[in-house]
Parts: C-alpha cells; structure tokens; sequence
C-alpha cells in the first residue's frame, strides 16, 4: 500500500526543539490545536507534541491508491450562519476555512424497510417530521420546544466545567435549575413521554452513532446537542478535512510554536508535585511547567503520568466511574468515476434494522453474527467541491459500524500490517457484510468499485494512540456526565485536559474544550480580550 502525502506538521527531531516552550500540547486533535492556537494568539510559545504521521487527529485525511478520505469528519453543523461556532473556526484558521453545504436532506434513515429523513432548517424540519408523522405534530412540538431550551443547559454545562473550585458553590443552584428536568434524564425516558410512536422516537434518534448510544442509554442532554447542532444542516470543508489542522496550524508557528508529528511521548514528568515537562519516547525531555493533555483522561492518567502520582492525585479512582466510549469499523472505498457521474448524494445514510436501536445493540453485542445495529454511509467526494480538482475521475465512500473491540484483542501487541492471517481473514469477513449494505441501497456501484480497505478499533490504537479504538473518548453516559472532575484543570499543578473528555464528543465538542482549557490556564483577565476578537 502507497502511504499518505497529506502530512501536515514538522516531523519531530530534539534537534528541531526551539528553546523553551511556555506550554506543551500532547496530541494534535481539535482540543489540542485550538488551545494551542489561542495560547499562541495570547503570546504562548507552544509545543504540540503528535504522535502519528500527521496532524489533526480525527480531522486528518489520508491518501492511497490515488483516492483521498477522511477519518472522524463526516459532517460539521452549526457553520452555514453568523453562529458561535463559526466564528470560533473562521478565527482559528484565519478565515482560511471555507464549508460546503450538504444536500438540504443532509440525513437519510433507513429504519427497517422504512425510510425517513431530516431536513436542513428548524421550519423545514419541523414540517417534514410533520408530514412523515401526521398524527404527531403536538409531539413534534414539544420536541422542538425542548432542543430551543437545550441551549441554556449546554451553555450552563460548559460554564460549570470551566469555573474554578472556589467559585463552584456560588453558582451551584443556577446551574442545578439550568439543567433540571428533562436534561438529567435519559433519551428514551424523555422522548417517550412525548409520543409512543416508535418511529417518531427512531427518527428523533437517527443520528445516536454522532455520540455512540442509543436512546436508552444516552443521556438527552446529549441527544440535544447533537440534534441542534445539525437543525440548520450538515457541512463539510472544502478541501478535505484535513484543511482543518492546515489552517490552524499558521498561529502556532507565528508565535514561535511548532507542531511535531512522529513525536510519541512516554511520560508526563512530574517533580515535587508539579508538572516539569515531558519525557520522549526516544529518551529526550523537554522541559516545560504547563502540559495540557489532548490525550484523553484515561491514557493521561493510566499511561503517561507515573502510577504513583496518578494514584496519588485520586484520578486513579475516579476514572472507574467512566468507560471508554464504542470502538468501530471503518471501510474506505474507492469508486471509477466522479460523485456527479454515479449519482452519489450530499447525504448521510443511517441505516438500521429495526426502530429498537437498544434491542438492535443488545443483539448484536451477543451475537456477532446478528445485523449491525447501525451502519453509517458517508459520500465525502460528493460533499467537498474540490474533490474532483485533487482526484479527477473518482470518488468516495466511507463506511462506519460499531464493533467491539473484544474481537480484536488478541492482535493488540502486534504490529500494523504484520496481524496475520487470521486477522486480515477477519477483517475481510467485516469489510464484505459492510459492503453488502452498501449495494443493498446502492446496487449501480458494485461494478464501479476500485479498491477498498477495512480498519478496525486496532487501527484507531495504532494512529490515534488509543487503548481499545473508542471513537469519542469517554462514553457519553449519564454517570460520565457527573463527573465534576472532568473538567480542563486537574490536582497536578500545572497539568491540564483538553479534548472530548473535557466536554462533549465531536470536532465542535473538542474545539470549545479547547477555549475552556486555555480559560482555565490564563485566567478571565485575560481571556476576555481574546473573546472579543473571537466573537466581536
């Protein structure tokens, strides 16, 4: 297999370093790079610190076979209007980053043998549920009513996990009447006092792959995130996604920062309590008293803080109250010909057997022969208008389905590309049920089909420097939530989080964790300023 040429970063030599850093960053995500830029807009010289080929994390793209995909975005809301979390992209990345709208039927689900959709824009797809569930329009109602109050609940959620300790009493009670009722609750426990339409509720949750639990198990605050965040459409960057990170990246280096790729850190260095830098894998230390890990909250405190300080802090304990969110499957398919010539859509497929996703789930996790509970079919060629101009003559498709990482356990020392035939075996068993879903709604494409590839949870290991491939970090479970710990500052003085864990999933989730990090790091005096310039 070709590797990849789009590799965005300076690869990592201790000769490269630039003196002293005022922050290191481990992991180049949407977390790591946004509080690295603001540091950096702030006067911070910062240190990001990657340990796969290229930067990004979930937003990076790869190349092979002449053919181009993403990774983790499939589709960004909230950015066709003057909203916050446009102008948060258009100021990291200078304005560089421009989005293409999706089909206004930016979501397709195939539930069972029905279909139903959403429609971009709060009337639009208000009406339409409307008309796909006449005899429910109350309920639609009220649904709608209750995504309009989210608002306040997710902006009280942020705020309380960016205020520090001493201030945390003082708006307590606020916070606890921000998010009563129905946002402390469950997905299904909320939705089913709406309507017992069991389509309707199938419909409402088509989109519980975006955060990796299905109703009974989410968390509707969660839900609401997700729903809103999309209520106006799907977008996607022209470009490829990896526009993102290569847009980003310019404020970093234009304070003297510089993110390094093939940079693997194996240790969090700590010193009388207090951070002291980084150990690399290559035995090299650079030496720095803020650390901010966009690594996740688990392997921060599992893997690159010794055992004795990580026990000694208390996260030891606390992180058995959360679990790592689902591993997946990925197929990434080449096709003969351009989006336009095979008639390829600027839509999602959501496709399901049945409208119990929990039963779905359930089943599946029992039986690994049973259906996949969700499949997911993105058309990143026919989304990127540029696509064509990088590719003449193909397109693309990906493929995203759960799968526990159970299965592949075994192989979790082995090396990528060198897991062995039984592994390669399994993979091509995965990656041809996954296919014939794919022809099932699209049948013209099985002749037009050049190449395509399987990952599993081991390669979200192995390029993501994961522990059992979870695609949003932690599960977004309702005990996750209450975890008043998970927020940017920690016990260790100087050692911060940023990322999913911090907040919520997703590139959006990641990125406005990583305004709350750099918050918490500078403090509000400073801060303000920089949130004028942001969303002035």
């Amino acid at each position: 297999m070709k590797p990849s040429t789009l590799r965005i970063g300076y690869r990592y030599r201790p000769n490269r370093l630039a003196g002293a850093y005022d922050a290191v960053v481990i992991g180049s995500g949407m977390g790591g790079l946004t509080t690295a830029a603001l540091l950096s807009d702030l006067g911070r010289k910062v240190c990001v610190l990657e340990q796969h080929y290229t930067a990004g994390g979930f937003t990076h793209s790869y190349e092979r076979e002449g053919y181009e995909w993403d990774v983790g975005v499939h589709y960004i809301g909230e950015v066709g209007a003057d909203t916050r979390t446009r102008r948060m992209f258009d100021y990291l990345s200078g304005g560089e980053l421009e989005w293409a709208p999706m089909d206004a039927e930016y979501d397709r689900f195939y539930v069972g043998d029905k279909v139903f959709n959403a429609i971009a824009g709060k009337r639009e797809f208000r009406d339409n549920l409307v008309r796909q569930f006449p005899d429910e329009e109350a309920a639609v109602d009220r649904y709608l009513e209750l995504l309009e109050r989210s608002g306040d609940a997710l902006s009280a959620f942020g705020t309380a996990r960016g205020l520090p300790s001493w201030l945390r009493p003082l708006f307590g009670p606020w916070l606890a009447w921000k998010l009563r009722g129905a946002y402390r609750r469950r997905t299904w426990d909320v939705l089913s006092e709406l309507t017992d339409d069991p389509d309707l509720i199938a419909t409402l949750c088509g989109q519980w792959g975006d955060m990796g639990l299905p109703p009974k198990r989410s968390p509707f605050i969660v839900h609401s995130m997700i729903a809103r965040h999309y209520l106006y459409g799907g977008f996607y960057p022209v470009g490829g996604s990896w526009r993102i990170a290569e847009t980003i990246i310019p404020k970093i280096r234009a304070a003297g920062g510089e993110v390094f790729t093939y940079a693997k850190v194996e240790e969090i260095l700590v010193e009388d309590g207090k951070v002291a830098g980084v150990r690399m894998k290559d035995g090299h230390r650079i030496d720095c008293d803020r650390v901010v890990s966009s690594a996740g909250v688990d392997n921060t405190f599992r893997h690159l803080l010794p055992e004795a300080v990580a026990r000694a802090s208390g996260y030891a304990h606390k992180l058995r109250a959360v679990e790592p969110s689902v591993a997946h499957l990925g197929v990434y398919i080449g096709l003969r010909g351009t989006a336009d010539e095979l008639g390829l859509p600027r839509t999602n497929f959501w496709i399901y057997p049945s409208n119990d996703y929990d039963g779905a789930l359930d089943a599946f996790l029992a039986d690994p022969d049973a259906p996949f509970p969700v499949v997911y079919v993105s058309f990143p060629s026919a989304k990127d208008p540029d696509y064509e101009n990088r590719h003449p003559g193909t397109s693309t498709i990906e493929i995203v389905a759960p799968a526990p990482y159970e299965w592949f356990a075994k192989w979790q020392d082995e090396t990528w590309g060198r897991r062995g035939e039984d592994y390669e075996s399994l993979k091509d068993e995965l990656g041809e049920r996954l296919m014939a879903v794919l022809y099932d709604k699209l049948p013209h494409l099985r002749a037009r089909v050049d190449y395509y590839e399987v990952s599993t949870p081991l390669s979200t290991n192995w390029f993501g420097a994961y522990r059992q491939g979870e695609l949003y970090g932690l599960a977004h479970t309702p005990e996750r939530l209450r975890q008043d710990w998970l927020r940017p500052g920690t016990a260790i003085d100087g050692l911060f989080l940023t990322g999913q864990d911090v907040l919520t999933c997703g590139v959006t989730g990641a990125m406005m964790a990583g305004l709350l990090t750099t918050a918490s790091m500078v403090g509000p005096r400073r801060m303000a300023p920089l949130m004028k310039r942001i969303y002035a």
